[in-house]
């Protein structure tokens, strides 16, 4: 699949908002939240693009000194599978490289698919958060790429 790898802007944000409601229907993150995302200079939001424009998926990263976390992944449906997330991963981890000395993350001890993304990139579990998720109570996998 071809794509691009592009910042997001706030013309983006009903498409992105729309995106998230899709595919975290329990917990979605508000408009707000991602506005302040996007006016945070510690924040990265990526977009992988069709040529046509069409949001793929995204990627939330922000940042503390020198750490870095994966704040949200979130790939349409119809496009797993295809690479977006790992376009979306790969970027991230070569910015980590060059900037940072880790990246963390937290994922549905369920997501085997995204645990599986993960440790191809080198990411290691570290611990589990339990009942991390509320709706519905579940554990987070605590997982970390040291730089």
């Amino acid at each position: 699949m071809k794509l691009r790898i592009v910042p997001m802007t706030a013309e983006h944000l009903p498409a992105v908002a729309a995106l998230e409601k899709i595919c975290f229907p329990a917990d979605p993150w508000s408009n707000e939240l991602f506005r302040e995302a996007l006016e945070n200079p510690s924040v990265a939001v990526l977009l992988a693009q069709r040529a046509d424009g069409a949001i793929l998926g995204y990627a939330v990263l922000s940042a503390v000194l020198d750490e870095g976390n994966l704040d949200n992944i979130a790939v349409a449906p119809d496009a797993r599978r295809q690479g977006v997330g790992e376009a979306l991963l790969r970027t991230l981890t070569g910015f980590g490289r060059e900037h940072l000395s880790c990246l963390m993350l937290e994922v549905r001890a369920s997501n085997t698919p995204a645990i599986a993304l993960y440790e191809k990139h080198g990411f290691q579990a570290v611990g589990r958060r339990k009942n991390y998720y509320d709706a519905p109570k579940e554990d987070a996998v605590l997982m970390t790429l040291t730089f």
